[in-house]
């Protein structure tokens, strides 16, 4: 999909939005949702959605919704530091299918990063919900 063209409200994010798709949360206010990534690159992954949106990138979405969503990335990435003290962070969005964007509605993606591990490809494996489950409780005590 290119950087231009329509929203699908059928997305799975839209859907996750409005309750018809489960989702693991770790954090939500009126502005943003955060859960965990199910197909995740490193334990913590986790992902941050706009909640009044149909963009489908970041170069779609409206200045308004910018600011109270950079906050939202931020406060959920520092609780993903306090939970697991990882040695650095990933924070990144992709634009466009060759960009590696493979949901079409606007999202960051937060993933935890250890000296001597890995990365894992994304899609590779899904996580188990269990474990998934006590990551988000984690992550979600520590949001300040």
């Amino acid at each position: 999909m290119s950087l231009d063209g329509s929203y699908d409200a059928g997305n799975i994010f839209a859907k996750i939005l409005r309750g018809e798709m489960p989702a693991v949360k770790v954090y939500e206010d009126e502005h943003v949702l955060a859960f965990m990534d199910v197909f995740p690159q490193a334990k913590g992954h986790t992902l941050v959605i706009p909640k009044q949106s149909s963009a489908r990138n970041f170069l779609e979405e409206a200045p308004d919704v910018i600011g109270p969503l950079m906050l939202g990335v931020q406060r959920v990435a520092r609780a993903v530091r306090a939970a697991l003290n990882p040695d650095g962070l990933v924070i990144t969005q992709f634009n466009g299918a060759p960009a590696g964007q493979t949901v079409f509605h606007l999202h960051f993606h937060i993933i935890p990063r250890w000296e001597g591990v890995p990365l894992g490809r994304h899609a590779q494996g899904m996580a188990d919900m269990d474990e998934l489950k006590v990551l988000a409780a984690e992550i979600s005590a520590k949001v300040g």
